[in-house]
């Protein structure tokens, strides 16, 4: 199986995308590495602290995708040249810099995972 290095992962995060919201945070992430298809998601790390699939939701354009509602049979695309914002609820962000891992299982590809490191932004 391929294996695609956290490295190059990390460039589907956009930097400076992390922000607090009033229930929890989102930051943005644009594909420029080549669409594919999620079949599993991982759980979203802030700063160690595991976030529940439940809490979390992809949306692209007016479409929101629930992490838990992404399976094999209902894959979410991760498409090319497309922003998709992740958005979290139940955390509550500091104005000092966070580490944020996630990762997600692509056919052919296994389980991948990256994390980045940026400060929130004030809106």
């Amino acid at each position: 199986m391929v294996s695609v290095p956290s490295f190059i992962l990390r460039r589907l995060y956009v930097k400076g995308s992390l922000r607090g919201t009033s229930n929890g945070m989102e930051f943005h992430l644009l594909n420029k590495l080549g669409s594919g298809y999620a079949r599993r998601i991982l759980p979203i790390i802030v700063d160690g602290k595991e976030i529940p699939l439940a809490r979390c939701e992809f949306q692209v354009d007016e479409l929101s995708v629930p992490f838990q509602e992404v399976s094999q049979d209902k894959p979410f695309t991760i498409a090319i040249n497309k922003t998709t914002k992740v958005v979290a609820e139940g955390i509550k962000l500091t104005s000092k810099p966070h580490k944020i891992s996630m990762g997600f299982e692509v056919a052919g590809l296994g389980v991948l995972k990256f994390d980045f490191t940026d400060t929130p932004s004030n809106g």
